[in-house]
């Protein structure tokens, strides 16, 4: 499983980017590793290009980097790929990690960290990702109040015939109201499937993540329709889903 997955590591500073590059190749990963926002975007996309299965990458990715920042480079990521991100940010600026989650990221480490805790948080949106591109539904496809999700693709269709824009963390947490459809999720409950942690008291990181998908949704933000909060409780999708093997022409 992790002889075909890459993880790229952008940051500045060597000494982070050596030691990371090769705790990485250790463990089994591929590594490509660049210094500067500019430097990843072209490796990436020439990475892309040469067949690289973005399925099976993510980006470890630093904030505060001259030139290209890391919130200017995961929005610039997110126009064509949505491979996860994991952010490197400082320890106690949480405006930075509410930011780059609102931006597409994945997932936030703060520095300075343990390897190790790098490490597991890889293995598990691996993990994640493996276990959410398998319905257990029957039918490629998941349709739901005109939208319709291809859970191969993981593209989603609008009313409209657009194909609405999903970062990673957009299509699992999707999948898990999908698949939960009429069910009340606590949000520690989507916190322990979507981050593999507890939320701290006050944790605002999973009502951001329900936000943004409900923007991908179109939903009114002060009276959304399709997800619903259930006032002490959690969130739940309330529109009736349908399990199908070919869409629409």
């Amino acid at each position: 499983m992790v002889d075909s997955s890459t993880v790229f590591v952008v940051d500045d500073d060597d000494s982070i980017r050596d030691l990371l590059a090769s705790y990485l190749k250790k463990n089994g990963y591929n590594v490509i590793a660049a210094n500067s926002g500019e430097s990843f975007l072209q490796a990436f996309q020439a990475w892309c290009s040469a067949g690289g299965d973005e399925t099976r990458a993510i980006v470890v990715l630093d904030i505060m980097m001259p030139g290209m920042d890391g919130f200017d480079v995961c929005r610039e990521l997110r126009t064509f790929s949505k491979a996860p991100v994991i952010m490197l940010t400082a320890v106690s600026d949480e405006m930075d990690r509410i930011i780059g989650l609102e931006m597409g990221a994945d997932d936030y480490l703060g520095k300075p960290f343990n390897p190790r805790e790098l490490l597991a948080r890889i293995k598990a949106i691996f993990r994640r990702s493996e276990q959410v591109a398998e319905p257990k539904n029957t039918g490629r496809y998941a349709v739901f109040n005109g939208f319709c999700l291809d859970t191969v693709t993981r593209e989603l269709v609008s009313p409209e015939g657009e194909i609405v824009p999903l970062t990673g963390a957009d299509y699992n947490l999707l999948m898990l109201f999908i698949r939960n459809q009429g069910k009340v999720l606590s949000r520690e409950s989507i916190a322990d499937v979507t981050r593999k942690r507890n939320p701290a008291p006050m944790d605002r990181f999973i009502d951001v993540n329900v936000s943004r998908l409900r923007q991908c949704l179109g939903e009114n933000a002060r009276a959304p329709e399709l997800i619903k909060t259930v006032r002490g409780q959690g969130y739940i999708l309330t529109t009736e889903v349908v399990w199908i093997d070919k869409a629409s022409a």
